[in-house]
């Protein structure tokens, strides 16, 4: 084992003995995959949710029930609330998010932001798979701080890890990921938001490709207040 993974090991353990109420919240990427599965091989008690918008690639929905099965883990799935998504659709359509900004957020806030609260209640400290290099959004990111809209801690522990860094642990320890990925996809959201990149270009160029850089976060990470 490589000295950051034991450093990894143990930064994941110490949040563990400082809160009792531990979630990571996984998109199913692969950062979360890594994450995912040192969680399960060191038996750290952090549990694990996930957010199915109802849009989500087959890929992913395969890739779920492959994590269940190997690592034997309980992972909640969280969906959006019907009322909210109906009133939604009523308001834009079923793909009216690519009509502008506003728009994608508000099927966003529908789709991911409130399920994320309601996954997030009780909780004291919640762990995610963001890098800094991802993208314009991210780079000034800390590894951990305090989350005003939730009310909990939040740590950020492969924030300083590279693209290539986290693949060499997950074809070294042979960790599952979406097949996406091998099909040119960095990163993966809702399947209508989401396309593959081109050469040259930064890992989530593929999400909502048709706003500018600035722009492209769900809200899942931008303080709402």
């Amino acid at each position: 084992m490589g000295q950051r993974d034991q450093l990894l090991i143990d930064e994941l353990q110490s949040i563990c003995e400082q809160y009792k109420k531990v979630v990571l919240a996984s998109s199913l990427g692969v950062e979360d995959m890594l994450l995912t599965h040192i969680i399960a091989q060191q038996k750290i008690p952090i549990s694990i949710f996930t957010l199915d918008t109802g849009r989500l690639p087959e890929a992913t929905h395969r890739l779920l029930s492959r994590v269940r099965e190997q690592y034997q883990l309980s992972i909640k799935v969280y969906v959006p609330e019907a009322s909210n998504l109906e009133k939604l659709i009523e308001e834009q359509g079923t793909n009216g998010f690519y009509q502008s900004i506003d728009a994608r957020k508000a099927c966003c806030r529908v789709r991911k932001v409130s399920p994320l609260a309601r996954a997030l209640e009780g909780q004291e400290a919640w762990i995610t798979g963001l890098r800094r290099e991802q993208s314009l959004t991210r780079q000034q990111l800390e590894k951990s701080a305090w989350d005003s809209d939730h009310g909990l801690i939040k740590y950020n522990p492969l924030l300083d890890w590279s693209r290539d860094e986290v693949w060499q642990y997950v074809r070294d320890h042979h960790v599952p990921y979406n097949a996406l990925h091998d099909q040119g996809y960095p990163s993966i959201g809702c399947e209508p938001c989401t396309r593959a990149v081109r050469e040259g270009e930064t890992e989530r160029s593929g999400r909502w490709w048709w706003e500018h850089p600035e722009t492209k976060e769900c809200g899942l990470h931008i303080a709402q207040q």
